[in-house]
């Protein structure tokens, strides 16, 4: 299975919420159409958290059963932490650990707090994860594995220039990349070694945002002009075929060298739906804009890639649809009520994620969360839950 990552677009401000900590409720809220036995809950090492207006809710991964409704005031975000158990759930004190319970265990929410001014972004890469805080450009590194209920664990603080929207990641070898940019403007990115000494710097990627490592280790970062590969010691601007072509997501795995990109070639474009997919092949340095058919629209929560590194694309006509690297339709699979453009990025709409061969996908506007079988499009699981999802992390 290679390792899929989405990088979601996040505002600059500070996100508005409240922290209320409360008990995890027991009692099922919601309602579960599944074949599997009642016994699967509490075998499946997959849980997926979903955020909603007011809580958080912990589900099994094979039956969607809800095993943990926890009370969380404010609009939250969700991340997983990449040790396969946790995820960071993002408040205005910082990343606060959610203990889902996978493997063993039930869920919680624990009193362990990253505390950052504005969090950002999650990066999870060769055994590492790596907080960006937007409010100070403070990034703080740890072993990944190191993530527990019981406490913060031994980390790394490395300061930004300047405060600013941005992302980090560090490579096996320890070399930090890091983007560059204020709070007014954000430029490119910059490479500093183990002993944290700058050794590069490329800016020539206006509005970096967006992180990603594919086959061989090779770093991609999107820009509003194309995207930046960093391999080998040397950074490549890839340029967008338009003027203006931002690519803001990557969708990678460390199976292929192929980048997955959202693309909008349009600054003046209303709302958040695009029909165009960029793919940058990271060997030869170049960029393709694929077309997505007729009436196909997606936002930054609904492209993620599959176990065989195929590109999957929950589009706004309802329609799970699957592609190939050359960006050719290749299936499509019938899941949701065809759906429209959120007003604001934070409302919600429906999302994807894939694990293990398995995409959940959420409605929103019914309440529901879908479990497909990748392969065939056969839809393993539904369940309707008692407050519309938004945001959602599966682990395993």
């Amino acid at each position: 299975m290679p390792r899929t990552t989405h990088y979601r677009l996040a505002g600059g401000a500070a996100i508005a919420a409240t922290l209320l900590l409360a008990g995890c409720a027991s009692s099922p809220g919601a309602t579960t159409e599944s074949t599997a036995t009642p016994d699967a809950a509490a075998a499946s090492d997959t849980r997926v958290t979903l955020t909603y207006d007011g809580g958080l809710y912990v589900l099994d991964g094979e039956t969607l059963d809800v095993l943990a409704d926890i009370p969380l005031a404010g609009f939250n975000r969700v991340n997983t932490a990449g040790d396969g158990r946790h995820v960071f759930v993002t408040t205005t004190d910082g990343f606060q650990v959610l203990d889902t319970g996978a493997g063993a265990g039930e869920p919680e929410l624990t009193d362990v707090l990253f505390r950052a001014v504005e969090a950002g972004h999650v990066v999870k890469h060769e055994g590492k994860t790596v907080l960006f805080a937007d409010g100070t450009g403070d990034i703080t590194i740890f072993d990944t594995d190191a993530v527990t209920n019981d406490g913060l664990p031994e980390s790394e603080t490395v300061a930004s220039e300047a405060a600013h929207h941005g992302v980090a990641i560090e490579l096996a070898d320890g070399t930090l990349l890091s983007t560059i940019g204020t709070s007014e403007a954000r430029t490119g990115v910059r490479v500093l070694d183990e002993s944290r000494t700058e050794t590069a710097r490329n800016e020539e990627c206006p509005s970096v945002h967006g992180e990603g490592t594919v086959k061989g280790e090779v770093a991609v970062f999107g820009c509003s002009d194309g995207v930046l590969v960093y391999a080998d010691g040397e950074f490549t601007k890839v340029a967008a075929p338009d003027a203006y072509g931002r690519t803001g997501n990557a969708y990678v795995t460390d199976t292929s060298s192929l980048m997955v990109g959202d693309y909008n070639s349009n600054p003046d474009s209303e709302g958040y739906l695009l029909s165009k997919l960029a793919l940058v092949d990271t060997e030869t340095k170049t960029m393709q804009v694929v077309d997505l058919p007729e009436g196909v629209e997606y936002t930054w929560r609904d492209v993620a890639r599959g176990p065989s590194d195929e590109i999957l694309v929950l589009s706004a006509d309802g329609s799970l649809y699957v592609l190939d690297e050359t960006g050719a339709v290749t299936d499509s699979y019938p899941v949701i009520e065809a759906w429209e453009s959120p007003v604001e990025w934070q409302d919600a709409h429906p999302a994807l994620s894939v694990v293990d061969g398995v995409a959940y996908v959420t409605e929103p506007a019914a309440k529901k969360i879908h479990a497909i079988d990748v392969a065939t499009g056969e839809i393993l699981t539904s369940a309707t839950l008692d407050a519309a999802p938004n945001e959602i992390a599966v682990v395993n």
